[in-house]
């Protein structure tokens, strides 16, 4: 594939609004595109060495001091990871 023209845009919603209005395509997380995907104002073209698969990672400044609401969060993750995948990342 030859790209003849490229575009750098900041964020995610850019990205996905030059998609929509027709400027080319790009390589995108399916959360942020679920929506357009499901409605039929987006569709996934089938390329090879795609998905990407990645690790997600929490990360704080090691100096700083959790709260107790952050580590119940962190709880609630680590007891409910799977779900929360099989949820919203499938």
């Amino acid at each position: 594939m030859t790209i003849l023209k490229k575009i750098e845009l900041m964020s995610n919603e850019a990205i996905k609004q030059a998609v929509l209005a027709g400027m080319g395509y790009s390589i995108m997380p399916l959360i942020g595109i679920k929506n357009e995907i499901a409605n039929g104002k987006m569709v996934i073209i089938p390329m090879k060495g795609l998905p990407h698969k990645n690790d997600w990672k929490l990360i704080w400044h090691k100096e700083k001091k959790q709260s107790p609401a952050t580590h119940a969060f962190m709880a609630y993750l680590n007891e409910n990871k799977e779900l929360i995948r099989d949820k919203y990342f499938k």
